[in-house]
This record gives C-alpha cells, structure tokens and sequence, in this order.
C-alpha cells in the first residue's frame, strides 16, 4: 500500500507563509504527477496546485504567484509554498499523487489525510 502524509499546516495571519509537505512511502513504481487539492467547509473540494512529468506546474488562478508547488523525487516528498495568504485560503489542504504501486498496476490517485490551514487575525 501507498501513503501519503501531509505536514505543516497551521494558523497563521493575513499576509504570512507556510509550508505544507507529502511525503509518500510504501510501494511506489512511478509516479507521473502530484497535486495539492483544498476544501473549505461547506465547499466542494478543489485542486491547487498541480506538479507533473518534467516539472511542469499548474496553479489555480487564486493562488497564481502566491503558492509554489515543487517535488523531491529521491526522497518522494512534495511541497506547497504559501505565501501572502489570505482569509479564504484557509481549508484543509490535501496532497494527492497519480501513481503506480507496481509496472502492472493500473495509474491510480493516492490521497493524504489532509492538514488543516487556518489564515486569521
């Protein structure tokens, strides 16, 4: 089995940072992308981040030029840099990876339990 487990969340205050880590361990015969994907209460889950094959970023347009999201792919670890957060930014943030757990297994998500982001004053 493959876990992914989600660190540094917290409470910080408008116009902060933070930086939320995956690490994923278990049986990991390749992995073509990781994403980080949030949800607020009472909203529908949605992606943030997303991080693919060659490095490629994708950002969702409320956290263009606020959020990076970068991998270290020997350590199967993922980041999510905040910076210049916001009130509505606070959700639970979750580290998802699309992955094989062997060369004949099917690509499939992978999803940590998520880390509670609170922006406030």
């Amino acid at each position: 089995q493959v876990q992914l487990v989600e660190s540094g969340g917290g409470l910080v205050q408008p116009g902060g940072s933070l930086r939320l880590s995956c690490v994923a361990s278990g049986s990991i015969a390749a992995m073509r992308s990781m994403s980080w994907y949030r949800q607020a209460p009472g909203k529908q889950r949605e992606v943030v981040a997303v991080l693919t094959t060659g490095d490629s970023a994708n950002y969702a347009d409320s956290v263009k030029d606020r959020f990076f999201i970068s991998r270290d792919i020997p350590k199967n670890t993922a980041s999510l840099q905040m910076n210049s957060l916001k009130p509505e930014d606070t959700a639970v943030y979750y580290c998802n990876a699309n992955l094989k757990t062997s060369p004949f297994a099917a690509w499939r998500d992978a999803w940590g339990q998520g880390t509670q982001v609170t922006v406030s004053s």
